[in-house]
C-alpha cells in the first residue's frame, strides 16, 4: 500500500527527465513524498501525530507547475487526481461541491487496487475465460441435439425480478440438458490448445458481456454524493448484458476481467483502497488564486470565498462519504498551485493559508530553459515533431542555431505580450512547421533540415510585428 520506496534524490532525477529547471519545486515536492513513507514506517500512535505538509506553488502560468503534477502521478505508487480549484462553487450553487476530488480519488485509489488484486488472481481468471472461450466456440448440444442455447430469456428475467419485488420466490427457468459428446470433448480439447498457442487471436467471436455503460448515469450521479446504489439495487437487478463481436484476445481480456470480478471480495478491496488512499494520496489543487475574492463586495466574490472555506475542513481533515465508504482525509497530502498574476498567497482566507505550510515559487523561463526544454526531456517538442513527420517517410533535422533562434523568439514574445512561459514553444513550433505538417503526406521521402534562415523566413517577421505577433503567435 504504501508509495514506491524512493529517496528524494531519485524523484527529483526522474522529474528531471521531464521538467527543466525548477529545482527548489521539485526538492520540496521530492521531501513531501518521501515523508509520507518515513511516516508509515511509525508506530500506528506517532503516525495518527504526523500530518502531511500542504504545499503552495506560486508561479506564471507555463513554467512546469501542472507539468510536475502530471508527472508525479507515475513516478508515485499512490492514488493521485488533479483538480481545478476553478470548477468549483459553493455548497448549495450549481457546479461540483468541494467533496467531490476526494471521491475522484478514492475512484483512483480503487482502481489501482483492482488492478494489484487481479494480478494475484489473473492465472485462475485465465483459466476461466479460456473455458468460456472454448465453450463459445465449440458449443455443446442439447439432448434434442440442438445446440445448447446459453442465458435466460428476458421476459422470464423480468418476471423472475416483479416476483422478488412482490416478496415471492421466483421460480427459476430449468436449464437445457447438456449433452458432451466424445466429439465435441476432442474439439474443445484442441481448440484450447490453439487458444493457449495465439492461433485463434484474430479470430472473431460474438460475445455476452456486462455493459460498461451500466454504471454511467443515476449510479454514478448518485456516487458522486456519496450513495452507493450499486450495493442495494445491484444485487436486486441483474446486470444489463449487450452482446459484441470482437477477435478472440479482446474477447480474452473482456472474460479474464469479468472472472476477476467475480473472484476478488469487494468488500476487502474497497477497505483496502481507502487505507491506501488514506495514508498515500496526493491531491493537485491547481488554479487556487482564482477563487480568491478581488472585492469586498458582490456574489461573485462572496462564492469564491464561500469555495475556500468549503475547501478548509478537508484540508484541516475531516470525514467524506463515497460510494466505498467514509474515507478520513486527515493525512491526504494537498498540493495547491496557482499563477497569482493578480492577487497574492496572502489573499487566501487565513485558516486555509495556514494549511499550506510550505511556499514554493517557480522562476520565469529563460531564453536558455527554451532551448533544454526543446532538446532534452524525454517528451521534448523537438522529438516529437520528428516522429511525426518521421511517419511520412522525411527525415526531419533542426540545427542548434535554429533552435536558439525559436528560444529566443519565444522569450521576446513573452515578454512583448502575454507571458505563457513554455506554451509558447507549441504555438511556434506549429507555425514553423505548418507548411511540412500540411505537405507532408503528398511529398517522398527525403531529408528537411530547419535551419536559422528557415526560422527567421517563416516567423521572423510575424514575431517582429507587435500586432501581428498577438493573434498568430
Amino acid at each position: 500500500m504504501a508509495e514506491i520506496d524512493k529517496t528524494p534524490k531519485q524523484i527529483v532525477s526522474e522529474l528531471d527527465e521531464y521538467v527543466i529547471g525548477q529545482t527548489a519545486a521539485k526538492k520540496a515536492i521530492a521531501i513531501a513524498l518521501r515523508n509520507r513513507y518515513r511516516r508509515l514506517q511509525l508506530s500506528a500512535s506517532m503516525q495518527t501525530e504526523i500530518t502531511p505538509k500542504n504545499m503552495l506553488m506560486i508561479g506564471p502560468t507555463g513554467v512546469g507547475k501542472t507539468e510536475i503534477a502530471r508527472r508525479l502521478a507515475k513516478i508515485v505508487d499512490a492514488p493521485f487526481v488533479k483538480v481545478e480549484a476553478s470548477k468549483f462553487t459553493e455548497v448549495g450553487h450549481a457546479g461540483r461541491d468541494v467533496e467531490s476530488m476526494i471521491r475522484d480519488l478514492v475512484d483512483s485509489s480503487v482502481q489501482m487496487e483492482q488492478k494489484s488484486q487481479f494480478k494475484g488472481i489473473r492465472s485462475d481468471a485465465e483459466r476461466r475465460a479460456d473455458n468460456r472461450i472454448v465453450n463459445i466456440l465449440v458449443p455443446a448440444t442439447t439432448a434434442d441435439g440442438t445446440q445448447k442455447q446459453s442465458g435466460v430469456d428476458f421476459q422470464n428475467l423480468v418476471s423472475m425480478v416483479e416476483k422478488m419485488q412482490r416478496g415471492e420466490t421466483p421460480e427459476v427457468p430449468n436449464a437445457q440438458s447438456e449433452e458432451i459428446t466424445s466429439e465435441v470433448r476432442d474439439k474443445r480439447s484442441a481448440t484450447a490448445d490453439q487458444l493457449r498457442r495465439g492461433l485463434l487471436d484474430g479470430r472473431e467471436i460474438t460475445i455476452t458481456m456486462d455493459d460498461p455503460q451500466q454504471d454511467l448515469g443515476m449510479n454514478n450521479m448518485m456516487g458522486q454524493m456519496g450513495i452507493d446504489f450499486g450495493t442495494s439495487l445491484g444485487q436486486m437487478l441483474p446486470k444489463k448484458r449487450i452482446q459484441r463481436t470482437v477477435d478472440v484476445s479482446e474477447a480474452r481480456e473482456i472474460f479474464i476481467r469479468e472472472e476477476s470480478e467475480k473472484l476478488i471480495s469487494h468488500g476487502d478491496l474497497y477497505h483496502a483502497a481507502i487505507k491506501r488512499a488514506e495514508n498515500t494520496g496526493i491531491v493537485f489543487i491547481d488554479e487556487i488564486d482564482k477563487i480568491i475574492a478581488k472585492t469586498n463586495q458582490g456574489g461573485e466574490d462572496i462564492s469564491r470565498e464561500g469555495v475556500q472555506r468549503d475547501i478548509l475542513p478537508i484540508v484541516e481533515g475531516s470525514q467524506v462519504n463515497t460510494k466505498y465508504g467514509p474515507i478520513n482525509t486527515d493525512h491526504i497530502l494537498f498540493i495547491a498551485s496557482g499563477a497569482f498574476q493578480d492577487s497574492k498567497p496572502s489573499d487566501l482566507i487565513a485558516e486555509l493559508q495556514g494549511r499550506f505550510p510550505i511556499r514554493v515559487e517557480l522562476n520565469d523561463l529563460t531564453k536558455e530553459d527554451f532551448v533544454k526544454i526543446l532538446t532534452e526531456p524525454k517528451n521534448a517538442l523537438v522529438k516529437q515533431y520528428i516522429a511525426l513527420v518521421g511517419t511520412e517517410n522525411i527525415k526531419l533535422t533542426f540545427t542548434i542555431e535554429a533552435i536558439n533562434k525559436i528560444a529566443e523568439i519565444a522569450t521576446q514574445l513573452n515578454r512583448s505580450t502575454e507571458n505563457i512561459g513554455a506554451r509558447r514553444l507549441h504555438t511556434i513550433l506549429e507555425k514553423l512547421l505548418e507548411d511540412i505538417l500540411y505537405e507532408g503526406a503528398d511529398m517522398e521521402m527525403g531529408d528537411i533540415t530547419i535551419t536559422e534562415h528557415y526560422v527567421e523566413e517563416k516567423i521572423g517577421e510575424i514575431a517582429s510585428d507587435k500586432n501581428l505577433s498577438q493573434y498568430i503567435l
